[in-house]
């Protein structure tokens, strides 16, 4: 579950059009279910982003509309921010997405080392369509061509906090390293 907008913080006026979001996958198929709510822009403030974003009964109600009922209450764990070029192949459909700058923030305090931010070097490059197929136009782009594999931001931030201090691999995700 996720709660997601769009623009730089503190650039909001009075209120911010946020999303709630339930991802789910099951094998190679996934799926996205969202809600577009408003809020607060003072709620977005990142010294107030371990305290309730979204009110408590919005939040459950809209989970029981997703059909999702979590056994244990939520809070929120981290900031995950990014930039993103967005692309579109015309014929199929296809979305290609390139996220970079990506940086987090634990919000939750007692979890990870405490550091303020960490950004992951480099970035990912997400190809979403109706199938696994890449389509012929974009395959002439080599470095679409290759072997793919899943990769969360979500997931690999959390780790970067909670992997000891000193490790490479905390900024570095796995994959494929191209030259552009």
């Amino acid at each position: 579950m996720r709660i997601r907008w769009y623009g730089k913080i503190g650039s909001f006026e009075e209120t911010v059009p946020i999303f709630l979001e339930l991802k789910s996958r099951q094998g190679f198929a996934s799926s996205k279910q969202r809600k577009r709510l408003l809020v607060l822009a003072q709620y977005l403030k990142p010294h107030r982003l371990d305290a309730t974003i979204v009110n408590k009964t919005i939040l459950v109600d809209t989970l029981a509309e997703f059909g999702y009922f979590p056994e244990k209450p939520l809070r929120p764990i981290i900031l995950v921010s990014y930039w993103r070029h967005r692309f579109n192949e015309m014929s199929t459909g296809v979305r290609v997405s390139l996220d970079y700058n990506i940086r987090s923030s634990m919000v939750a305090p007692e979890l990870g080392h405490r550091e303020r931010v960490l950004e992951i070097q480099g970035g990912v490059i997400e190809v979403k369509g109706p199938n696994l197929e890449l389509p012929k136009t974009l395959r002439l782009i080599k470095l679409l061509d290759t072997d793919w594999s899943r990769f969360s931001k979500y997931g690999y931030c959390v780790d970067s906090h909670l992997t000891d201090s000193g490790s490479v691999a905390r900024y570095w995700p796995s994959g494929m390293m191209a030259e552009i």
